[in-house]
Order: C-alpha cells, then structure tokens, then sequence
C-alpha cells in the first residue's frame, strides 16, 4: 500500500475514516468538538480558546477544554490551575474544573512541576493527545475546545484523524505572513474534511484609553480577504489589551468583561446547535 498522503479524493484506497477515531471512554458524554488552530505560534490561539469556553460555560452550556498543545501548555495557567490536581479512578482520569465549573485536562496538570519541559518525540505526544481523549471522564460536556499546536505537522494531524471534530476555528493576526500561513492551515482542513467555522483575528487593533483612537500597530488586516477568498465568516477581531494578558497572568480569565467573541459562539450555536 502507498504511503497515505491525507487527500482523500484523491486514493483509491476504501479506508473508513470512522475507524481512525480514537474511541472515547465508555463515561465521557461530549457532544461537540471544536479544534481551535492557528498556522504558526504566537497569534494567541490559547487566549482565544479559554475566551470561548468562559462565553460558552456563560451562556449555561458546560464547557471543556483539552489542551493538545502537549509541549506548550498554557491553557492551566491562564485558569489558575496547579500541576499534579488531577485525580483518577478505575474508570479514568477526573479532568479537573475552573472556577466556573469548565473541565480542563493539560499535561502541565499531570506533572510535578510546570516549568519542567516536556522533551518528548512525535509518536509520544502524539499518544497523549489520544489518552486525554479515551483515558478521561468528560462529564457531560456541551462544546469542547481542542487548544491545538501552531501548524500542521503531527500532532494537528493526529487531533483532525482521531478526535471526532464537529469544525475548528482558525487564529490569526494582521501581518501577510500570517495570512499565508492560515491558508496553509485552512487547506489542510480541506484536505481532511473538517469544516472551517470561522477565522478570529487577534491583535488587530489598539485602543488609546485616552482619546479612543483606533491604533493598528500591525497595518491594514488582511482577514477579510481570506474570508471573502474561502467563504468563511470573520467572528472576531480583537484588540491587544493589556487587561486580558493580565487575568492570564493572574490565572482569572474568567473574570474578563466584554462582549470580545459573542458573535463567536453565535456562530458556533447557529452551526452546530
């Protein structure tokens, strides 16, 4: 058999692509999976996916978040969560629950140190993602959000082939070269049947606190035209604001106020109910 080239239309082969799908564990109940993406690191893709969980758990849904983003993980420290809280039983592992009752699971939750780094191979990491997928009990879990690594090498592939994603939504920022980049990513969507929901531009803008200009620091955005180019809609362009990188820091995202992603989880209800 040839080596797969993950283009469908393309093979000849009769795979079923149900049976790449890492199977859930026997207690979980999740009814979407969102992947959150970005083509390169940096673009704030973790902000976006604790930001869309808090809206979410908002709005009355129970939320998750699965970090998949095994040698980055920062999705513990923007929650406030430590390391080494997870529990376990015969049946799997308890994903521990913010402030709001959001269920997160992270590798950085598993460890006995944060700061130690996670120097492991593809393969590893690639399993891991699977385990926090099969080997969890997620508890009756309306929208969860898979925080994805930048690009599209082996774990996103993995995440696209064994999670049982209903779409995922791509971060951006204004730079061209990040816009080449996000269509990589959206390509890659294409070529693995996974619906794109929409595209969030972070660090769009600034807002002088003092007399309310609208400062872009990074020039004209250029979302609009890979939205108009894909037919994918704009859910949000967000401003670089010093608050929301400090309840980060605090470990209190979800304390952020304003209405930053609204129209995000607009989306997400219209499209995916």
């Amino acid at each position: 058999m040839a080596e797969c080239n993950h283009d469908c239309s393309s093979c000849s082969q009769k795979c079923s692509k149900e049976s790449l799908l890492a199977p859930s564990n026997k207690l979980s109940r999740v009814k979407r999976v969102i992947g959150v993406v970005s083509g390169k690191g940096g673009v704030g893709k973790s902000l976006v996916t604790s930001m869309l969980a808090v809206t979410m758990q908002r709005r009355g849904y129970q939320a998750a978040i699965l970090d998949a983003d095994i040698t980055g993980p920062s999705i513990p420290k923007a929650f406030g969560l430590k390391a080494g809280i997870v529990e376990g039983s015969e049946f799997g592992m308890l994903p521990p629950k913010t402030k709001t009752g959001i269920e997160v699971m992270s590798v950085n939750l598993l460890i006995d140190d944060e700061t130690k780094p996670v120097v492991w191979r593809g393969p590893v990491i690639a399993g891991t993602v699977k385990q926090f997928w099969s080997d969890v009990v997620w508890n009756e879990v309306d929208y969860m959000f898979v925080d994805m690594p930048p690009g599209t090498g082996d774990v996103p592939l993995t995440v696209f082939q064994s999670l049982p994603l209903d779409g995922i939504i791509i971060v951006s920022s204004p730079q061209q070269l990040v816009s080449m980049i996000v269509e990589k990513a959206v390509n890659m969507a294409s070529l693995m049947d996974v619906k794109v929901l929409g595209l969030v531009e972070n660090y769009s803008y600034i807002l002088c606190p003092d007399c309310g200009k609208v400062i872009k620091p990074y020039g004209e955005s250029n979302i609009d035209k890979l939205s108009e180019a894909h037919g994918i809609p704009v859910m949000a362009k967000l401003p670089i604001d010093p608050e929301l990188a400090s309840l980060c820091d605090k470990g209190v995202i979800e304390l952020f106020e304003g209405d930053y992603l609204e129209r995000a989880a607009d989306t997400i209800e219209k499209t995916l109910g």
